[in-house]
């Protein structure tokens, strides 16, 4: 029997913004796109950089470069 795919009742960035509040307001890329993951598993890295992306020109989060592929997201206080 096929896997039937339904409809999330949150979308990803608010999903997004709720770990980040849980987790004290600032984490690694990496490992919000893990802690992502576990609740949408089809999600990509091209969408997850489009969600901060849409996060960021909106004002919500700050993303800052801490090395060579390696970025810290906060919340905007």
């Amino acid at each position: 029997m096929p896997v039937l795919k339904t409809w999330k009742t949150h979308p990803a960035c608010f999903v997004l913004l709720e770990i980040l509040q849980k987790k004290g307001g600032s984490m690694n890329d990496a490992e919000l796109l893990e802690a992502l993951t576990e609740q949408y598993e089809d999600l990509g890295f091209k969408d997850y950089n489009e969600i901060l992306m849409r996060l960021e020109i909106g004002g919500k989060i700050r993303t800052t470069s801490i090395s060579r592929g390696k970025r810290r997201v906060e919340l905007v206080t």
